[in-house]
């Protein structure tokens, strides 16, 4: 029986898309929007349920503004894009700072916290190596983000971690079919973008208006970029574009291996 992690010789297997709702998981404003926005565009288009979960606002990202006004700035930013792939839910984080998230029980109860509450099948969060695609090294919130929801969509169905939770009438949620990782350098699965759902990401991208021009002659232009990264990903998956993840499976697609 092919798994989730079965390759299916030098081509990878296409994402599972037979599940019905999901949340994103991001440190910053943007950083779902870098990819994997357009299969976010390419599932809601299917009919299901994405929800966004961004555990800082971004206020520290943009140089020449103070985060008094950067935070807000950047949060209209990230609804706008949200909007653009068919997300209608956003919810932001209070407690952690950008540039400053901080590894540990508090952050993983805060996640624990909205998977219980939205009860998703599949978790879509981003890179936790050091590494990126390309060797790109990776920023500090990413990886520790990254990391404390892989292990919060496991934790979330442990009644006795966070146990504090049932008392707010979130009892577990054990049903996260698995964690789908993006900008990753090893991936191990893709989703096919090509046509509507990668102009989708591009205008979600094009909505962070402000805090790409913040960044300077350096900046990112939101439809080279996501093209080129989009077509240097089809190939793996035998499509024009897509977005490449690593899947970490936390329940069996069927029986278990020693059962079949």
């Amino acid at each position: 029986m092919t798994t989730l992690h079965d390759k299916g010789g030098s081509a990878l297997p296409p994402l599972p898309e037979d599940w019905e709702r999901c949340l994103a998981v991001a440190s910053h404003p943007d950083d779902i929007e870098y990819g994997a926005a357009s299969a976010v565009a390419r599932w809601t288009a299917q009919g299901k349920q994405v929800t966004y979960l961004l555990v800082t606002r971004g206020e520290a990202g943009i140089d020449g503004l103070h985060p008094d006004e950067a935070g807000p700035l950047r949060e209209a930013e990230e609804r706008a894009g949200a909007r653009e792939v068919g997300v209608g839910t956003v919810e932001f984080l209070d407690g952690h700072r950008d540039g400053m998230i901080e590894e540990g029980p508090a952050l993983r109860r805060d996640i624990v916290r909205a998977i219980r509450r939205h009860r998703p099948e599949v978790v879509v969060t981003g890179a936790y190596t050091v590494r990126m695609i390309a060797g790109v090294v990776n920023q500090a919130d990413h990886r520790v983000v990254g990391l404390a929801t892989l292990d919060a969509a496991r934790d979330a169905g442990n009644r006795w971690i966070f146990p504090e939770l049932a008392e707010e009438g979130l009892e577990p949620w054990g049903g996260v079919r698995f964690v789908a990782v993006a900008g990753t350098d090893r991936p191990t699965h893709g989703v096919d973008i090509t046509g509507e759902p990668l102009e989708r990401g591009i205008a979600s991208l094009a909505a962070h208006a402000e805090y790409t021009k913040g960044l300077g002659a350096g900046a990112f232009e939101p439809r080279p970029f996501l093209t080129w990264a989009a077509r240097l990903g089809g190939p793996a998956l035998g499509v024009e574009a897509a977005v490449l993840f690593d899947v970490h499976q936390l329940a069996f697609d069927g029986p278990p291996p020693w059962e079949q």
